[in-house]
């Protein structure tokens, strides 16, 4: 099983690279990203948060089909935004409210290469620009005010050091 990347490892602040071959790798690489998202009760996984520099990441809600998106796009976002409490799989135990976008359309393509668009608002928008914000190197921390990152990585780094 992969293993989920935390806070403090460089690749988690670097633009992740385009994906660019479409083989047994890479469909193997989205289901062990799948398998360790579920292991560790998540419900978004980029690839940068195991370790692989690839514009890619997966989301899996409840009730709904997995979902792969290679090399994204977000096209639009609502002005309309809402706020929401989010954790985040390389940061075990955190948790912020954080505002975005309430509806976003994205541009990805699947695991064969094919092209498609989705409309997306609610929970699954929010999963969507969490872990697209992910291929760009930037984190859900980056999203509050400086005064809450600062007592967030604080209070995170005695967490590691209990």
């Amino acid at each position: 099983m992969l293993n989920i990347v935390l806070y403090g490892e460089p690749i988690l602040i670097q633009k992740a690279q385009k994906v660019k071959e479409f083989d047994q790798n890479l469909e193997r690489l989205t289901l062990d990203m799948y398998e360790a998202m579920k292991h560790d009760n998540g419900i978004g996984l980029a690839a940068p948060q195991v370790g692989i520099s690839a514009r890619l990441f997966v989301v899996g809600l409840e009730n709904e089909p997995p979902r792969i998106f290679i090399n994204p796009r977000i096209v639009a976002m609502s002005e309309e935004s809402s706020e929401y409490e989010e954790g985040c799989l390389s940061f075990p135990g955190l948790y912020f409210t954080v505002a975005r976008p309430s509806a976003v359309d994205i541009e990805a393509v699947d695991i064969r290469g094919r092209p498609f668009r989705l409309s997306a608002d609610g929970l699954l928008a929010r999963v969507i620009q969490h872990e697209y914000d992910h291929l760009d190197g930037i984190l859900f921390i980056d999203r509050v005010s400086p005064a809450k990152r600062r007592r967030a990585l604080a209070h995170y780094s005695r967490m590691l050091n209990m």
